[in-house]
């Protein structure tokens, strides 16, 4: 027996959640963020961890690592010097891309810059058909002077994208090769290894963003694994990935792009890991750190998945848990435009210096010096006494601008909340608009270091049913990668009709994608247990653009029954547009697998409610609603499963404060969480 650590990297606190293997009980921890040295922050913690709870770092049997550097490599634009090898004349697929605007209601709006400029796409001369077939063998002449022209370019290494290559990868494999020879050791990326999905511009993006952050994923990886070893720790870690699950390090360093999000859909998993422990069934995860506030759809414990995430100004084609980030969190700072506007965000105090309450420097107002200010934080010490709150420091850096305004600083402060609320709010209806779902019917459930603090005030815009803050709302992030399920997916294209004569095509593909899932889960990630396998497949009615992911049963496969498939894409496809047609012939473009080898869960008590009401420690004045009024403060130590009280409220604990307004009445569950309801 020993402990299972899970780690998520924040934009100002780096969180850890260990689970004690002898009795499934979790402990926590907050320490700063490190982002002029990512990775130093884990050392610390790690030694923190041995001094605080005598947990030597040679006692941790399992370690997982959600890691933010893959997504900032694209933010900042600073990853490694790309060259593209494509087919000829489709040079400019990243330029073309799909020809949309980031504005639509604005028409100078401006699409971004390709990571890989038009001067570093180079042709190799072959052709390949839709369906696979060889037109025109590849070419080695023109490999050779692409490769010479990327390195004359500076480029530190190239990506292949070819056409067709979803359908046969041949080509691209064979141009790997050549290259491989002619200049050993030179990165090469090949989109039908990245992620083999149809159509050019997504496959070539995806595989462009995988290999723009390898170099420095793979570096920070490096230096992570020999740092860890040096520390005692011997397990080798695993990377929490963007569909939800974890996955060795080696393949981390080889597939980027699998990572990318993987700190956002942490949160998402140990959010509906609590949902559906304690028995909610609708759900909306509201994380929100010191960067950014992530809210994701929850129901009946399952986060819900998609394709197409915005990954800084660029979307990706991988299957990951989807999550709508918005620019507000509680480093955001406020600012003034040039029209004298108040605006809240999107750039970020973060760790360093971080908010100028925290008396690290920091000048610049925040959404968290605005609720320091009005009064509802700075009762306690934040992030495990990690920071220290002084509200005077809030106040100068809001008096920036609250004098222009023409305000006081607490009426200043009042309006940064608005604005960063209604900011959230605007982003998140349109989270709410893609699934369809009516936020009248969820609780958001809050964490992260702001998630509590700003919850019921967006959850009272919205009409929800009001919020839940589990016990350790700070470092759910870190438990929900410790608990993360080993999971990959796996998928082959196929682009035929669903017609008689395709049972053998369907079986053999099924078969082939099956043997790949449980090589990577029984050879690949030392999986000793029973796998759990799901299938789907992307299928439309012919003639239709875009593809419809469907559910459907292996079992259907084996015994050939196309009409059961067929059935399922129609009502599919009814649920989604409210029309389908079963006269329509249709088509089935890829079938794709999901693979997953359960690991283990901590034992959340319930316990027995001993209905009673709280007293608070003591009441402070705080600012809302245009005034000043006295406001009970309670300690979550102190509360106890039962006790129910009413708003206006502040509960501070540990690793967050939770604000609660005068509309909403509070109760504690039977698990220990926060239950805070909004009378309608």
């Amino acid at each position: 027996m020993g402990f299972r650590v899970g780690v998520d990297v924040g934009g100002s606190f780096t969180d850890f959640a260990i689970l004690d293997e002898s009795d499934q009980s979790v402990r926590t921890l907050k320490v700063l963020s490190r982002p002029d040295e990512p990775g130093a922050e884990v050392l610390l913690g790690l030694r923190t961890i041995e001094q605080e709870y005598r947990i030597s770092p040679r006692d941790i049997t399992y370690f997982t690592h959600g890691t933010t550097v893959g997504v900032n490599t694209v933010i900042q634009r600073n990853g490694t010097k790309l060259a593209l090898f494509t087919t000829p004349n489709f040079e400019d697929v990243l330029e073309l891309a799909r020809l949309k605007i980031p504005e639509i209601h604005n028409l100078l709006s401006g699409r971004p810059e390709p990571l890989i400029s038009r001067d570093r796409v180079f042709p190799i001369r072959e052709r390949m058909a839709a369906d696979g077939t060889i037109i025109e063998a590849v070419d080695r002449e023109s490999v050779e002077t692409a490769l010479q022209a990327a390195l004359d370019a500076g480029c530190e290494a190239a990506v292949i994208s070819l056409l067709h290559s979803y359908r046969n990868p041949a080509h691209e494999l064979e141009v790997k090769s050549i290259v491989s020879e002619l200049k050993p050791g030179f990165p090469i990326f090949s989109s039908s290894e990245i992620w083999p999905i149809i159509r050019e511009y997504e496959r070539t993006i995806t595989a462009t963003i995988s290999g723009y952050v390898q170099p420095k994923v793979k570096h920070y990886l490096d230096r992570f694994e020999e740092a860890l070893k040096e520390l005692g720790v011997v397990p080798k870690p695993r990377i929490t990935r963007s569909n939800g699950g974890v996955m060795s390090v080696t393949q981390a360093k080889n597939e980027c792009v699998q990572m990318i999000l993987s700190g956002t859909a942490s949160g998402v998993i140990g959010a509906s890991y609590i949902a559906k422990a304690c028995g909610y069934g609708k759900v909306m995860s509201f994380d929100v750190g010191g960067t950014s506030a992530d809210v994701a759809v929850i129901l009946d414990g399952q986060p819900q998945y998609g394709v197409g995430e915005l990954i800084g100004e660029f979307q990706i084609y991988i299957p990951s848990v989807s999550v709508s980030s918005i620019g507000q969190g509680g480093g955001s700072i406020a600012w003034l435009d040039d029209l004298g506007i108040l605006k809240v965000g999107p750039d970020s105090a973060g760790s360093r210096p971080g908010p100028a309450c925290f008396g690290r420097g920091g000048e610049r107002p925040t959404l968290t010096d605005a609720f320091t200010a009005c009064g509802f934080v700075g009762h306690s010490e934040l992030g495990y006494n990690a920071v220290s709150v002084d509200r005077s420091l809030a106040e100068k850096a809001i008096s920036t601008l609250s004098e222009p305004l023409g305000l006081s600083v607490q009426e200043a402060a009042e309006q940064i909340i608005r604005i960063a609320v209604s900011g959230m709010y605007t982003d998140t209806s349109g989270l709410v608009s893609r699934f369809g779902v009516d936020p009248r019917d969820f609780y958001f459930l809050a964490f992260g270091g702001a998630g509590p603090m700003t919850a019921c005030f967006l959850a009272r815009e919205f009409n929800m049913k009001g919020v839940i803050v589990p016990p350790t709302p700070g470092v759910l992030s870190a438990l929900g990668g410790l608990i993360a399920d080993l999971k990959s997916d796996f998928i082959y294209t196929l682009y035929d009709d669903l017609r008689p004569g395709i049972e053998d095509a369907l079986r053999s593909a099924l078969a082939s994608i099956e043997t790949r899932a449980k090589r990577w889960l029984f050879e690949e990630q030392d999986f000793e247990g029973t796998p759990t396998i799901s299938c789907s497949a992307d299928m439309r009615y012919r003639g239709q653009s875009f593809e419809v992911e469907t559910p459907i049963e292996p079992a259907w496969i084996e015994r050939g029954d196309l009409t059961a498939i067929a059935n399922a894409f129609h009502d599919r496809h009814r649920a989604l547009f409210d029309h389908h047609d079963v006269e329509s012939p249709v088509q089935i473009i890829s079938l794709k697998l999901v693979i997953s080898g359960a690991t283990p869960k901590p034992i959340i008590v319930e316990q027995v409610a001993r209905p009673g009401t709280p007293s608070a420690e003591v009441h402070v004045p705080v600012f809302m609603g245009g005034t000043e009024v006295p406001v009970p403060l309670y300690r979550r130590a102190d509360l106890s499963c039962g006790d129910t009280f009413s708003g206006p409220a502040i509960i501070a604990q540990d690793d967050c404060t939770t604000c609660v307004p005068e509309e909403f009445d509070i109760a504690v569950d039977s698990f220990s969480n926060l239950i805070i309801t909004l009378r309608r």
